[in-house]
Parts: C-alpha cells; structure tokens; sequence
C-alpha cells in the first residue's frame, strides 16, 4: 500500500501556494476515473491524506490540481492533471511547482 501527498510551491511569488484544491483518482478498468479523495492545500502548500483514510494500491492514478481556484482568475492553467503509476513504493510525493504561465513536477521524496 502507498500513501500518496504533494505539495504545491508558487516559484512566481516564492512561496508555498495555500488553498489550492487538489483530488486524487485511480483509473478503473473501463478506462473512466473515480475520484478517490481530496484536499485543500494547507499554508505550507501541502496537502496530505489524499487517499481519504487509507492508502493507494498497485495501479494508475492522477492528480487533479484545481489551479484556477488559486491563480488569479481568468488562469492560463485552470486545472493541471497528472497522471503517474503505482508499483508498490511505500510513499509518493508528488510535488507541483506553479506559476501563471507555467508548470513543472517532479517525483520527490
């Protein structure tokens, strides 16, 4: 089982980005997505317990950022979607790196 967590950092402003609405999902076997938990960023721009009580098994999820619902509107990103594979790690951080007219992530530790 892995527990999945990210953290979002503003790299135009320099900071961690708070309140940036963040949902997990795990794609089923027909393809479609169910969402699994959520999360609101805290003030360090993290977000933890994405898997609501538990942890992910082996598969494909993505992470859906509502960015949108941070930057300031109208957002060149509304949303940043990714999507990445479980195999058995005991812990994936996933971090977002965001600004208004960019974005990077990376696998962190």
């Amino acid at each position: 089982m892995t527990e999945v967590t990210t953290h979002v950092l503003d790299t135009a402003a320099g900071r961690p980005a708070a309140g940036v609405p963040v949902s997990l999902h795990v794609r089923e076997q027909d393809g479609g997505w169910e969402q699994l938990g959520s999360a609101t960023t805290n003030t360090d721009g993290r977000a933890q317990a994405l898997a609501g009580e538990g942890a992910v098994n082996a598969g494909v999820y993505r992470l859906v950022f509502d960015t949108a619902a941070y930057l300031e509107a109208p957002a060149f990103f509304d949303e940043v979607i990714v999507t990445f594979r479980v195999t058995g790690e005991h812990h994936l951080h996933i971090p977002l790196l965001l600004s208004p007219y960019g974005y990077s992530v990376y696998r962190g530790s």
